[in-house]
């Protein structure tokens, strides 16, 4: 059985933060409402219905203006994305173990794919719409046996999924934040993934 690693895509693989800080801007100047552009993207992870709300839009205005954001997004979000520092090679070592990778996201599945084929970046399987505890969902349905995020949501989503959470400290969450919500393990960054990938491959093919 391969044996899959999964992973989280904003501010884990990806930067989308200028992308989304005009995005949102746009979105907001079109709809005549004040949605902070620079708050969404310092705090990305929560659903984009969720973040609407928190600015204040009535909700019933809430799932045209989702709509239209995933419109917009693959013009202005897309072409100002960089891959993090060491998200390829990160995916590479899982490969290069003989594992398979999967991402896990909160966003639109199609725009994810989209950043994904943009950067290059290679994955055996992508799961969209999918946020805190129901990341689980995914993980345990691609036999994932761990799952990599910067987000106290992801580290939740891991845990209930009963796999090995390990946080990256790229995100809006602290490493204080990421190890207080349980993460076995926390990164500065995925450019020291492949050191801990080999350190645990043991475990991690399933060696008691």
């Amino acid at each position: 059985m391969t044996i899959t690693i999964g992973f989280d895509l904003d501010m884990t693989l990806i930067d989308p933060r200028p992308g989304m800080v005009a995005a949102m801007d746009a979105l907001g100047a079109e709809a005549g409402l004040t949605l902070d552009g620079e708050h969404f993207a310092a705090n990305l992870g929560p659903p984009l219905e969720d973040v609407l709300r928190g600015f204040g839009v009535p909700e019933e205005r809430v799932p045209g203006l989702v709509a239209r954001f995933r419109e917009i997004y693959p013009e202005i979000v897309v072409p100002r994305t960089v891959a993090l520092p060491g998200a390829a090679a990160a995916l590479r070592a899982v490969g290069e173990a003989g594992r398979g990778t999967l991402v896990v996201t909160g966003k639109y599945g199609p725009n994810a794919a989209l950043h994904l084929r943009a950067l290059g970046l290679e994955v055996g399987m992508l799961v969209g719409e999918l946020w805190s505890a129901e990341k689980a969902r995914a993980l345990i349905e691609h036999g994932a046996l761990a799952y990599v995020g910067d987000h106290v949501g992801d580290v939740r989503g891991a845990l209930a999924a009963g796999v090995v959470a390990v946080g990256v400290t790229t995100g809006p969450c602290t490493r204080a934040e990421l190890s207080d919500a349980g993460a076995e393990v926390v990164l500065d960054s995925l450019e020291e993934f492949p050191g801990w990938l080999t350190a645990n491959a043991d475990r991690l093919a399933g060696v008691p």
